[in-house]
């Protein structure tokens, strides 16, 4: 674990996966994740050539929380972890709730981010034309809502969230997934770590999220992107994509039929050869 300063002082806490010579691929954990988050399978990453780069957004695990924040944001923090590590010319993509930093870092820095993919990523909340909620599963709902009504009302949803067992919630498609013990032992282990310093991290990433606009428009990524996204995800319904493909200029949306949100593991290895692609 390295610790990097941010713009305006803050720490942001990284981790490094992979090959240390390879390819940079700067990663958006999903919500609520750290920096340990990533597909668990290590030799996808070696025989990809791929140096994975992996943070604590602020308030997770050991970056110092930045209550207040916007999705917009994360630009900043992505470029100054660039900047510390001495990368130029980077792709980057992020998984569910780390799909719009992904995005926002990508809008910001055109010219040092060559591609973009996101997995399972949410829409804006104020997303025109789009019916937010519709079809999503109760509990994402009633985050939404509990941000909505500002950061008391979400602290203490997400304290209660806190303590339920989330995994039986899920649809059975994402169980079976979640059920892969290599799945399960990363999963658990990001979890614990993003958690360990309290909600602040969940709180002000769901507000940023589910509360706030992002602070940029999709339609000025100039970049090229991918978006994939399961048919059967009721947690960030597939309607999110379609909207975010219709809005990016260019954007490329591949449908998995049958898969959920958890689906994404499935997909990681078809998206970092994208990444890596020539244009």
């Amino acid at each position: 674990m390295r610790e990097i300063e941010a713009c305006d002082g803050r720490t942001l806490a990284v981790e490094e996966w992979g090959v240390p010579g390879g390819t940079p691929v700067l990663y958006a954990h999903g919500t609520p994740m750290s920096r340990l988050a990533r597909h668990p399978d290590e030799d996808m990453f070696r025989d990809l050539n791929v140096r994975l780069i992996t943070y604590d957004r602020p308030g997770y695990g050991r970056s110092t929380p930045h209550q207040g924040r916007r999705v917009v944001d994360a630009a900043a923090d992505l470029a100054a972890i660039a900047d510390a590590l001495g990368l130029e010319d980077v792709v980057t993509f992020g998984v569910s709730g780390g799909g719009p930093h992904a995005l926002a870092f990508a809008a910001a820095h055109p010219g040092r981010v060559r591609r973009v993919a996101t997995l399972a990523s949410t829409a804006p909340i104020d997303a025109a034309g789009l019916d937010w909620t519709a079809g999503m599963a109760d509990g994402n709902v009633a985050s939404a809502e509990a941000a909505s009504q500002g950061r008391a009302a979400l602290e203490q949803h997400l304290a209660s969230a806190e303590s339920d067992d989330l995994a039986s919630l899920l649809p059975a498609a994402e169980q079976r997934m979640l059920a892969r013990p290599e799945v399960q032992e990363m999963l658990s282990a990001a979890f614990t770590e993003a958690l360990r310093p309290g909600l602040a991290g969940w709180t002000d990433d769901e507000l940023a999220l589910y509360g706030l606009p992002w602070g940029f428009d999709p339609a000025d990524i100039t970049v090229p992107v991918l978006l994939w996204h399961g048919e059967q995800d009721t947690l960030v319904p597939v309607g999110h994509a379609d909207w975010l493909r219709r809005r990016i200029p260019g954007a490329t949306l591949t449908r998995s039929a049958d898969a959920g949100h958890a689906g994404h593991f499935d997909a990681t290895d078809e998206a970092l050869r994208w990444l890596l692609a020539k244009r």
